[in-house]
């Protein structure tokens, strides 16, 4: 929001596909823009924070990726009913620790320790049968198939669960499952069968977040989960976030929107250059010391 103001001269106002309005950039507040692209006015852009950190749920131990250069030495806690924001520049290694807490990188060394007890995700695969969820940075690449409907993308996940003894699929369960992502995500989509890659990005993820909710995570991590969706699908995907903190969930989200970090998070954990800079309560920090902690090892 802030690049469009500073670099338009002229704002045009769409929402669901029709023209709003069109202003001089000079003469129009975010507040308005935002009020104008969702129909209503916004008057918080976070919700408000209720949820409460309790008992440690997942603590990891001088993690370190075996193909470098990646993170090396990573270590740092969660805990039931957090939300723990990853900053750090481009190249920062911020996505390297999700990926090799999920299976998808080969560790060298480090341990995770999920409720007091150490797993071993070798793959996504043992990562989901342990408590574990991704939501990817790429959405588009490798987190749905755009040609295929919202149903099928709302189970993919979790696939086994739906076959029968014949191997099967069970297309009632199938339905029930997507009945619930659709109605508790508030996706907008015309039916279940619709093309995923037909929906809004912000629709597409709330999609992916209820698929991995199915498989009832203990800890679910999100790389970049609002990038590119709309102002008010931003505020559903944060507030989904804080309720899922307040059911005990461990929420670990990397962003590069400071602000975003700075409103939804609990604690963040800085990275520079593969390594951990420092960890902040948010309360008690500001986007100035975050900078100075992302080039801490440059």
């Amino acid at each position: 929001m802030e690049e469009i103001k500073m670099i338009s001269d002229e704002i045009t106002i769409l929402r669901d596909g029709k023209w709003i309005s069109t202003n001089d950039a000079s003469k129009i507040t975010t507040e308005q823009i935002i009020s104008m692209m969702v129909g209503r006015d916004l008057t918080e852009r976070f919700p408000k924070k209720d949820n409460k950190a309790k008992e440690m749920i997942l603590q990891v131990k001088n993690l370190t990726a075996l193909n470098q250069p990646s993170i090396q030495d990573v270590s740092f806690e969660l805990y039931k009913g957090e939300i723990l924001g990853i900053a750090g520049l481009v190249g920062s290694k911020r996505t390297e620790i999700v990926e090799t807490i999920f299976g998808m990188r080969p560790k060298e060394h480090g341990e995770i320790i999920l409720k007091g007890k150490t797993v071993k995700n070798k793959s996504p695969e043992d990562a989901i049968k342990n408590g574990f969820a991704l939501v990817t940075e790429e959405r588009r690449s490798t987190g749905i198939f755009s040609m295929l409907d919202v149903a099928f993308n709302s189970v993919i996940s979790n696939l086994d669960r739906y076959k029968n003894k014949f191997r099967l699929l069970k297309n009632k369960d199938i339905e029930r499952d997507t009945k619930w992502i659709v109605d508790s995500m508030r996706v907008k989509t015309p039916s279940y069968s619709t093309k995923i890659g037909s929906l809004s990005g912000g629709n597409q993820q709330k999609v992916i977040i209820g698929r991995w909710l199915l498989t009832e995570p203990e800890v679910l991590m999100l790389d970049e989960p609002t990038r590119g969706i709309d102002v008010l699908a931003k505020y559903e995907i944060y507030q989904l976030m804080i309720d899922l903190a307040k059911k005990d969930k461990g929420i670990i989200m990397i962003s590069s929107e400071m602000p975003e970090l700075l409103g939804v998070t609990d604690r963040i954990l800085v990275m520079s250059n593969g390594r951990v800079a420092g960890i902040v309560k948010t309360s008690e920090t500001n986007q100035e010391e975050i900078m100075e902690l992302s080039a801490k090892y440059l």
